[in-house]
């Protein structure tokens, strides 16, 4: 009997560990538990910890409700404006309703792919060239609200962020855009010279009419010139006369020949003051100033 007794204790507790092990499941944090008991599912989502089921009635799938990345392959798209190019995109999505993720659809991730590859074709395809280069956020909204719209209520996802990750184009069009580049590089230089020149030329000619209300800055400002081009040793400088100099001689000459005229005062005294050097200079000034033009 003790013997009985000992064997049957044994079965009892092998049957309550059988039953333990089959009906006792563990959910994780990052999971949610959804039973389904002879096929139908219950309401009650498990939470994470320890829960008991009913063996052979109860079946318990896990779902993991953390973030899921899948990239999507590169697409062949030809764009608004008729510029073929290869784009490839992220997804960034999270199961939020358990219950329709199992049920109503059949490998949510793949299906996930699917949509967000036929999503980018058609956003891509309804965009310009421009547009996708420079407006990437706007192109990366509109890509997510097109994913989202057949996921989050009949699949229970949440598409949270979509980006664009990468445009090739083909080598004729990057040719072309470098070149369009440099054009527009070229024609902002030749603008900032032209201004430039501008505002030298104004500056010249308030110079010129500052300078021209004293005289003898113009002198001054030949003489800094001299002064520039001298620093120079491997330079000729020819100097020029000035005119000035030229007008002095030929007043002195007039004044000369006026006091040396006949019967004109201190005539013989002007003559031997001035010598033949002077005359000479005078007579050319004269010649100069009487030359017809």
């Amino acid at each position: 009997m003790a013997v009985a007794a000992v064997v049957a204790a044994i079965i009892v507790v092998a049957i309550v560990l059988l039953f333990l092990s089959l009906s006792v499941r563990l959910v994780q944090q990052y999971q949610r538990g959804v039973v389904f008991r002879f096929g139908r599912v219950l309401e009650q989502i498990r939470q994470p910890g320890l829960h008991l089921i009913i063996p052979v009635a109860d079946r318990m799938v896990r779902v993991s409700m953390q973030t899921t990345v899948i990239g999507v392959p590169a697409q062949g798209v030809i764009t608004r404006d008729n510029v073929t190019l290869t784009v490839d995109a992220v997804v960034y999505y999270r199961v939020v309703d358990p219950v329709k993720a199992l049920v109503n659809v059949r490998d949510y991730p793949a299906a996930v792919l699917q949509v967000a590859q036929t999503a980018l074709r058609s956003v891509i395809g309804k965009a310009d060239l421009d547009t996708l280069l420079r407006d990437r956020d706007k192109i990366n909204a509109e890509l997510k609200a097109v994913i989202d719209a057949p996921t989050e209520k009949p699949w229970g996802l949440l598409i949270e962020r979509v980006e664009v990750k990468d445009v090739s184009l083909p080598e004729g069009m990057k040719r072309s855009m470098s070149r369009q580049a440099e054009a527009e590089r070229e024609r902002r230089a030749r603008v900032i010279a032209a201004d430039g020149e501008f505002q030298a030329s104004r500056r010249l000619a308030d110079a010129s009419r500052a300078m021209a209300n004293t005289p003898g800055a113009y002198q001054l400002r030949l003489l800094q010139t001299v002064v520039d081009v001298a620093a120079e040793k491997n330079s000729t400088l020819v100097m020029p006369f000035p005119v000035e100099l030229l007008q002095f001689f030929q007043e002195y000459g007039r004044r000369a020949r006026e006091q040396a005229a006949p019967g004109g005062p201190g005539a013989t005294e002007q003559a031997q003051a001035l010598g033949p050097t002077t005359e000479r200079v005078a007579a050319a000034a004269e010649g100069d100033g009487h030359r017809p033009q």
